[in-house]
């Protein structure tokens, strides 16, 4: 077999995976056909039990092969899928001896589904291992059967927790929900293995109201509850999925046969809807950033162990708790003490949260460290600036930096929109300079724009991107230019939200028209949650000379009034959460969706056309990972293939004629032309990857 290895060992089957030419261990049509092939060559000679694991490192099975199911081209093709590994993992469940699966990794989707059709699971305690049934995010539903399994083995709360938003889990968190029976140290996983087959112990399933909850009468209104908490974060027309496992459930969750039936039958459905292709297509965006931040020649060796940071504010605080969260030594550095304890209170925080461990909550904030005179920039493999934007206290700061930190160290800055050939021109070696622009809040915002300027050495950029991809970020490469892409694309939308509040449109309606067609949240509440300071500051930068920035913004900013961090901007703010006017039913302009999405639109193919980043697919991946653009359209990018190019320049050209020059189509949408594979290409040229 060229993916499964079978040994022996003291009667004990070792069922190995590891896949060949494949980072990761996925379940492609293939690997079942072998996983067949083997389970036939098992039982023909029935040992006294079966542990199925890993060869990979770190890695399990991570799920069904999305590259194979992208393709699938019809209901049919996707229900024969289905159905084989349904029998595969129906005759593992019904095996005469008893399985284990040795989950040494990664366990998601597919991977679990064949490990909850195991009679127990023992996980490698490793807080970086996650496990879980992640499928909602790819439009679809656990369609291995696990579905039923999950809450046979976790109970109806639990599973239906995790199976609806995608929530995966450390192993330790694991157990305790019930998804696999112990969480061991590497060196105890086979001796536990041998344990359960050799002591057969009962399967662990839940009991009690977590089982009856799915039960007769009781169902029906635990599923309207249950529909009732997807509504305040997905919209049925949007992402049908959750809505679907709810309706599988409440129909069906009462007769196990009948599940796993329907359930073959409603994934196979889900597979081929426009939002599980678009939301693949944004899985591949995601992939294609984490392969730019593993780099093709990285070194074996770590390359980053100590980071130094300037500027305990929230964003530089926030980089440093994330940095040391993520197992690197930090130093921080701010003159102001009360910042630098503002800092470590925040940090201390998040590892608390993220961690849930005493033990590795005091390792990490071992890993904190505040340095008010900035020793550790002398010792650092990278420094990264993080105060206030203000070009010349930047420029002054990193002639200091140059000056203490390493030769070979990384010199960051964490610039929303200054160009790096502006903060460069007073180094000696501007090459070193390179720009890591992170994004509020640090620890939920997974993209990092990796800003390079006409000086920065390749080299740099390189490792740069490294970094990022360490910290468990996704690292965009930037061309060095005024807002560079997201919050180039982002202001007009903004500024676009700001010109119709100056016109009498109420907020909630601008904000509701957003999240109507789909943004995460409203561009009113979103410049709230930013900052007005810093949104003019960034709009005053990307401003054309002459043109004034909408009064009312200006009015704001002079009042004090900036938004969510003071308690009043264009909303009230209570307990970090707008205070919204109910009365507001004004359905706002007929062309309210246009004027801010085409905005948002027309600058990014203009950012394509003008080569701010390589090509359309990484535009698309920073847009969606960085601003959050409707992911069920499968970025801006597809969502221009999708409506028509033509058709949205056109929509553009009635707006300009109906409200101005900020809607004159960027002469990209004429220059640049739908490449054969999807994306943007440049006229003429390459096309996009």
């Amino acid at each position: 077999m060229k993916h499964w290895r079978i040994e022996h060992d003291d009667g004990l089957c070792l069922l190995t995976i590891d896949q060949a030419d494949s980072r990761q261990n996925v379940l492609s049509s293939e690997v079942l056909a072998e996983l067949e092939q083997a389970l036939a060559e098992i039982t023909a000679a029935p040992p006294r039990g079966l542990v199925i694991r890993s060869a990979r490192t770190g890695g399990y099975i991570a799920g069904a092969d999305v590259n194979e199911f992208s393709r699938v081209e019809s209901q049919e093709q996707a229900r024969a899928f289905v159905a084989m590994a349904h029998a595969l993992f129906d005759r593992i469940e019904t095996l005469a001896f008893p399985t284990v699966a040795l989950v040494n990794g990664h366990c998601l989707g597919g991977g679990l589904e064949l490990a909850l059709a195991c009679d127990y699971r023992v996980a490698l305690e490793d807080a970086e291992i996650r496990i879980g049934l992640p499928e909602v995010l790819l439009g679809i539903h656990p369609g291995f059967g696990g579905t039923v399994r999950a809450v046979e083995a976790c109970g109806v709360p639990a599973a239906m927790d995790m199976v609806l938003s995608g929530r995966t889990l450390p192993p330790r968190a694991a157990r305790k929900a019930g998804l696999v029976d112990f969480a061991v140290p590497e060196r105890q996983l086979m001796a536990t293995a041998r344990h359960l087959v050799e002591t057969r112990p009962p399967r662990r399933t839940a009991g009690g109201w977590k089982r009856w909850l799915g039960f007769g009468a009781l169902r029906p209104p635990v599923a309207w509850y249950l529909e009732r908490q997807v509504a305040r974060r997905a919209k049925r027309d949007h992402y049908p999925a959750p809505w679907a496992v709810i309706d599988l459930w409440r129909r069906h969750g009462g007769d196990r046969s009948d599940m796993l039936r329907a359930e073959q039958e409603s994934v196979s459905k889900l597979v081929v809807t426009p939002t599980s292709r678009n939301l693949v297509k944004v899985f591949f965006l995601q992939e294609s950033l984490k392969a730019l931040g593993r780099g093709d020649d990285a070194n074996s060796e770590p390359e980053f162990r100590h980071v130094h940071v300037v500027g305990a504010g929230v964003m530089g605080g926030d980089i440093a708790s994330w940095c040391a969260l993520r197992g690197l030594r930090v130093t921080i550095q701010d003159a102001n003490p009360e910042a630098l304890g503002r800092a470590t209170k925040r940090a201390h925080s998040l590892f608390r949260r993220k961690l849930r461990d005493e033990r590795l909550t005091r390792l990490a904030m071992d890993r904190f460290q505040p340095d008010p005179a900035g020793r550790g920039a002398s010792r650092a493999d990278i420094v990264i600036e993080a105060i206030f934007e203000d070009l010349e206290a930047k420029r002054d700061l990193f002639v200091e930096l140059e000056k203490t930190a390493r030769p070979d160290a990384l010199l960051a800055t964490n610039t929303s929109s200054i160009p790096l050939e502006d903060l460069g021109d007073a180094l000696e070696a501007p090459g070193r300079l390179v720009g890591l622009h992170f994004f509020n809040p640090v620890a939920k915002m997974q993209l990092v724009e990796v800003v390079h300027g006409t000086a920065t050495d390749d080299a740099v950029v390189a490792r740069a991107r490294r970094f990022a991809g360490i910290i468990g970020r996704l690292p965009l490469p930037v061309k060095s230019s005024p807002g560079f892409l997201v919050n180039r694309v982002l202001t007009p939308y903004l500024m676009e939200a700001v010109t119709l509040l100056r016109e009498g449109v109420p907020a909630p309606v601008i904000d509701a028209a957003a999240k109507q067609f789909g943004m995460p949240m409203g561009p009113v509440e979103l410049a709230d949650t930013v900052g007005l300071d810093i949104c003019r500051h960034v709009a005053l930068n990307l401003a054309a000379p002459g043109d004034a920035l909408p009064d009312i913004l200006e009015r704001k900013v002079a009042a004090g009034k900036l938004g969510r961090k003071t308690g009043e901007g264009f909303y009230r703010w209570k307990n970090a959460k707008p205070v919204r006017d109910k009365s507001a039913q004004d359905a706002g302009p007929t062309d309210l969706e246009d004027r801010l999405i085409l905005r948002y639109l027309n600058e990014t193919v203009a950012c394509v056309a003008e080569g701010i980043v390589d090509d359309a697919d990484l535009a698309a991946g920073g847009l969606v990972f960085g601003t959050g653009y409707a992911p069920f359209r499968g970025g801006p990018v597809n969502d221009i293939i999708d409506r028509g190019q033509e058709t949205l320049r056109q929509r553009l050209l009635d707006l300009e004629q109906r409200h101005g020059a900020r809607f004159t189509p960027h002469n990209g949408w004429s220059s640049i032309e739908l490449g054969a594979k999807g994306g943007l290409g440049a006229k003429g040229g390459p096309e996009s990857p």
